[in-house]
């Protein structure tokens, strides 16, 4: 394939990458890719083999390694570059730049200098789990990821009880069922999405309250790239017998899905947890 070969600003150009699959990347990506002066990446093997299978060649540049252990020299290196009037794309391993990824430093030196900075957007895990979730996104707040050891995750989360807005986190396979008990014990039994292997083979949306997605993780562990999204507090909890007078006021009128899906939205709960009430009820009485 031929890539258009465009005429880059000096300065620093952003390139997001696929979060899985390879032709999820944007045609002005490979355009990015294929003419800048200087390429550097967070894994420099994941974006080789990316370029290869786009058919974009290097034609003798290298790509330099940027990341967390590459740090201030990597930094320095491609400063220069900028100096002297080159454009340099920078790309994660997977996903936007920066989104939970190196290059922040990088970003604001680049601009503090006065060079130009832009991004050629593309792929995000935490938004395209955010459209699968089935949870609200009028509002959301990404937190990335937690701290490893429960006591200092159970006061993060404290911390973002009362964020008015679906949060986002990304988790890893051996952390996931230990952080989503602690989600539950902190947060409460809130609606929630567990997001795996998005544009993958694999790719799973599980959806539920905290406590069914914990205890689904207890019989069914998970693998690959996680995405955990969770819904925001909704006040003041309703009780039980005023939950079941408002079911039976609804069931008098509507079949029991139709009551309980009244009822979950008035209250704004689980419309699982409601509608094994309503059955309840409509046998009781029946």
């Amino acid at each position: 394939m031929n890539h258009q070969i465009v005429k880059l600003l000096p300065g620093l150009h952003f390139v997001a990458t696929p979060i899985g699959t390879a032709r999820d990347i944007t045609l002005r990506a490979l355009d990015v890719l294929a003419s800048a002066d200087v390429i550097a990446a967070e894994d420099t093997r994941s974006l080789r083999k990316l370029m290869e299978i786009h058919g974009v060649p290097l034609n003798g540049r290298q790509i330099i390694a940027y990341h967390d252990h590459s740090g201030a020299g990597a930094r320095a290196r491609l400063m220069q570059a900028m100096e002297a009037g080159q454009s340099v794309a920078y790309a994660s391993e997977a996903g936007m730049p920066l989104i939970a990824d190196p290059g922040y430093d990088l970003s604001r030196a680049a601009a503090e200098a006065g060079h130009k900075v832009t991004v050629a957007p593309g792929a995000s895990a935490a938004l395209a789990a955010l459209t699968l979730a089935g949870l609200p996104t009028d509002a959301f707040f990404f937190a990335g990821f937690l701290p490893n050891a429960s006591g200092a995750r159970r006061k993060r989360l404290e911390e973002l009880r009362n964020v008015p807005g679906t949060l986002i986190f990304y988790e890893s396979p051996k952390r996931i069922a230990a952080s989503v008990a602690d989600m539950a014990a902190v947060l409460g039994d809130r609606p929630a999405a567990l997001c795996r292997e998005l544009t993958k083979k694999f790719e799973e949306i599980r959806r539920g309250s905290l406590s069914d997605l914990a205890a689904g993780l207890e019989e069914k562990p998970v693998k690959g790239e996680i995405v955990m999204l969770v819904d925001r507090a909704h006040g003041e909890e309703v009780s039980e017998a005023s939950l079941e007078e408002d079911l039976r006021a609804a069931l008098k009128d509507n079949s029991v899905k139709d009551a309980a899906s009244i009822v979950a939205e008035t209250h704004e709960l689980p419309r699982r947890k409601v509608y094994q009430l309503a059955l309840q009820l409509a046998k009781d009485a029946g």
